[in-house]
């Protein structure tokens, strides 16, 4: 092997320790799973159907829903069984005799297969269960 194959030999493994490495530093994120090895919080949760909410939670931490009423959009963080909503934007149409709480949301909490739903202020507002 010459001189120069040795260096850029060397150099690529270098680069591959140092790639290693730094994928063993970074923080787990929050899909699949949160720390401790909880369980993803992606998914379904909530029936959906006319009038009734539900949010779907991709592992790609966006998130698409309904609170029964208005469509909602945005993206969602898993911290263990906590979930955080964020920038989550909805349409904002008027329907009649629609509780239209899901979409106040703020954060969550996940209990087996139910999801507490809070406002900001952190105030329980509901429950969707996983679907």
């Amino acid at each position: 092997m010459t001189r120069t194959g040795r260096f850029a030999f060397a150099a690529s493994g270098a680069a591959l320790l140092v790639a290693a490495a730094l994928a063993g530093c970074a923080p787990a994120g929050p899909f699949p799973g949160g720390p401790g090895g909880t369980a993803s919080s992606a998914g379904t949760w909530g029936p959906g159907g006319r009038g009734e909410p539900q949010l779907e939670l991709l592992a790609d931490g966006t998130l698409h829903g309904t609170d029964g009423c208005n469509s909602l959009g945005g993206r969602w963080e898993q911290r263990g069984a906590d979930v955080e909503f964020v920038g989550v934007a909805r349409t904002e149409m008027y329907c009649e005799g629609v509780d239209d709480w899901l979409g106040n949301l703020g954060t969550a909490t996940v209990d087996g297969s139910t999801m507490h739903v809070f406002d900001l202020d952190g105030a329980q507002i509901g429950t969707l269960e996983r679907q």
